[in-house]
């Protein structure tokens, strides 16, 4: 362990947070990147802590993903690494699939507007939330708009960041003590891999570049996937398309429309450009649309292979926040997709700001290496790959946020919290077309009024 950083004492007396007792409520100049859900929260936090915050953010407004651009990339599958890249994924009948209350800050609930009172919002009033957000907390003055970072790299005990400034372009290089990555994962997309896909002449894209149902008037569409990007697709291009095709592996859903048909799995692609299913049905299609997820990536990021990415997982990572070699000096918020997006930021945010100031100290480098294995090792009990290893296990989850809560001085996390995210991923398979309009609203409100410290 090294000695502290502020005034040299020695090593045993020193927290992995890299300064001793004396300095537990040190200032740390922080670079975030991003500002959507999870930059935003975490430079509240940070900023709360009397961190000194810079936010870099590519966009001219913040909310990252949540930000509709009716543009579309150069290339629709997202392979070409030279293609324009467009960030959101947002398409213009989009709607939560969660209810305002999980939408929520601890102390700053996603009330119901005069814009869209709905229980399940569109985007547009998700954005406007985030927006109220930056404004109340002073979060806007934080941020650096228009300023793509290209390279994040540790040299000399500290952090180099480099941006590029659109509205200039030109490279500015500046010194951090710690970065906080924040840029999402649902910009990159993860193609489906399908045997004899390169006799096929007909159009491919991501669900990444769907916006509207009118260019596909008329044509045969297949889905490949069935989450929620996939079931809003379909239920958005079936009136206007001739026939929608959903290729599934698991159909627990199996919503009934005329024009629509499942399938299993693709087989392949035959000779004369019809699509095989496993199940023995073959069709041809106009348009294949991959709803197939995201990859994490983080192109500007360079650990000398500390910090691995791969499609499903980033780690090594403590608590899926932070490298062990490199903690709590670089940081990940966000990482677990399993979640809804808005309490977990929010819980590791906390977290990471007062590691970073000094009021919560890091095991040992060993003991976060073998909590990461546990986890690992758990996965492999429960027969899922490590290669997702974003939290996949519900009761892990559960347990994950509660320790959370612990580390930041919280209380226990509220039961309604738990019982409404169950709640919601029953009725999503009960009543998938009409589970946001056929919400129980007064039974919930009631429950969340009489049991928690904001209301809804």
């Amino acid at each position: 362990m090294a000695e502290c950083s502020v005034c040299a004492a020695p090593p045993a007396t020193v927290s992995f947070s890299r300064h001793c007792l004396r300095h537990a409520n040190r200032s740390v100049k922080v670079a975030v990147i991003g500002a959507g859900v999870s930059g935003l929260v975490a430079a509240r936090e940070l900023q709360r802590e009397n961190h000194s915050v810079v936010v870099f953010e590519q966009n001219d407004v913040v909310g990252g993903n949540w930000i509709y651009d009716p543009r579309t990339e150069s290339d629709p599958l997202g392979l070409d690494p030279n293609r324009e890249t467009i960030h959101s994924s947002i398409y213009v009948s989009l709607r939560t699939n969660l209810p305002r209350a999980l939408m929520s800050f601890r102390d700053f609930p996603f009330l119901r507007s005069r814009h869209d009172p709905r229980t399940f919002p569109s985007h547009e009033e998700v954005l406007r939330f985030l927006n109220l957000f930056s404004d109340r907390f002073g979060i806007r003055q934080l941020i650096r708009f228009g300023t793509r970072v290209v390279r994040v790299e540790r040299e000399n005990e500290e952090w180099v960041v480099e941006s590029l400034d659109r509205s200039s372009d030109s490279v500015t290089r500046e010194v951090f003590e710690a970065v906080v990555v924040c840029s999402g994962h649902n910009s990159i997309p993860r193609i489906a891999e399908i045997e004899g896909i390169e006799r096929w002449k007909g159009f491919q894209m991501h669900s990444h570049n769907y916006r509207v149902p009118q260019p596909f008037r008329h044509q045969v569409v297949l889905l490949i996937g069935y989450r929620h990007s996939a079931f809003d697709i379909m239920v958005d291009i079936s009136p206007v398309a001739k026939e929608v095709h959903v290729s599934v592996k698991d159909n627990r859903l199996d919503v009934k429309f005329e024009n629509v048909k499942y399938h299993d799995m693709i087989k392949c692609v035959n000779e004369d450009g019809s699509i095989s299913f496993q199940d023995g049905s073959t069709i041809f299609a106009d348009t294949i649309i991959h709803c197939t997820g995201y990859k994490y990536s983080f192109p500007y990021l360079d650990t000398n292979g500390i910090v691995e990415v791969q499609d499903h997982c980033v780690g090594p990572l403590y608590k899926h926040i932070f490298p062990p070699t490199l903690a709590p000096w670089l940081s990940f918020i966000g990482i677990p997709t399993q979640e809804p997006i808005f309490r977990i930021a929010e819980l590791q945010s906390m977290y990471v700001a007062r590691v970073l100031s000094g009021k919560n100290f890091l095991p040992q480098e060993e003991e976060m290496t073998e909590s990461i294995q546990y986890i690992y090792q758990e996965m492999e009990k429960n027969a899922l790959p490590k290669s997702s290893c974003s939290l996949s296990l519900r009761p892990l989850q559960t347990d994950y946020k509660h320790w959370l809560a612990a580390q930041n001085g919280l209380p226990h996390l509220e039961e309604w919290w738990e019982n409404l995210l169950i709640e919601c991923f029953k009725k999503w398979i009960e009543l998938p077309g009409k589970y946001k309009d056929q919400w129980d609203d007064a039974y919930w409100d009631g429950i969340i009024q009489t049991t928690s410290t904001f209301q809804i």
